[in-house]
């Protein structure tokens, strides 16, 4: 059990923005529940977490399968404490146009990056209820403000969670809890490099990146960076929130 400092749980915390989450939360002084689907992703995580001298276990989980994730929850409470910082970040995509999307297809990709909020944040909701104080950051997309091409269904889940979390925010206010979202533009992450791998994007990403005011590509740092800061005590008058870590190629 962690003696004075908070405890996050970061689902898909095994790679990508997850992953650096993980990192940043812990360097600053958090202990961390590192939950993904492969529980030796999760586990190197932890390893490297250990490492800079922080305190973590992984979890394995799918978050749009509730049992495994209230089992998970569970193992970190009971090795840590009290959950009271939660970062849905966990999330799938797919690139398929909107004619070719069958019914199995849409429902997976909502029961993750949707249905999966739901689950873990209505399971971890009395720990920060009793605690009087929580933070709630979803991870939304950028294609759910300007539109995809072949993501309609991505898209759509990830416009839910804008929704959900404007939502949750008037309601957990009163309760010390504040939810925001983070909205990651072109981010190097494990996610992002198989659809570039994979030549899905309609141009090249080169050209997509080189007309944003800041001409690069991000890294899961920058998104880590904006989490923590959702985070912290200094975040406490912010709540119902969406930040684009993006570049500056939209609003």
């Amino acid at each position: 059990m962690v003696e004075g400092g908070k405890v996050a749980l970061v689902t898909g915390g095994g790679a990508g923005i997850g992953e650096a989450t993980c990192l940043r939360l812990a360097r600053d002084g958090m202990a961390l529940g590192v939950l993904g689907r492969r529980i030796e992703n999760a586990q190197g995580v932890v390893d490297a977490i250990y490492a800079q001298g922080g305190e973590a276990i992984a979890v394995e989980a799918d978050v749009a399968d509730r049992a495994q994730l209230e089992r998970a929850i569970a193992e970190v409470r009971d090795n840590l404490g009290p959950i009271t910082v939660l970062v849905n970040n966990a999330g799938v995509e797919e690139f398929k146009p909107f004619a070719e999307i069958d019914e199995r297809a849409w429902d997976r990709v909502m029961d993750v990056n949707l249905k999966g909020i739901y689950h873990a944040t209505q399971l971890i909701l009395s720990d920060m209820v009793a605690a009087g104080w929580g933070r709630i950051i979803n991870l939304t997309a950028l294609g759910s403000q300007i539109g995809a091409v072949n993501m309609a269904h991505y898209t759509a889940s990830k416009g839910g969670v804008t929704s959900l979390t404007r939502s949750l925010a008037v309601e957990l206010g009163p309760k010390g809890i504040t939810v925001n979202a983070i909205s990651p533009g072109f981010l190097l992450t494990p996610m992002a490099q198989r659809a570039i791998d994979g030549d899905l994007f309609p141009v090249p990403y080169e050209e997509i990146v080189a007309t944003y005011p800041i001409p690069r590509v991000g890294q899961p740092e920058d998104a880590a960076a904006a989490i923590a800061f959702f985070a912290s005590e200094d975040a406490g008058y912010i709540t119902g929130q969406l930040l684009g870590v993006n570049g500056g190629c939209c609003p």
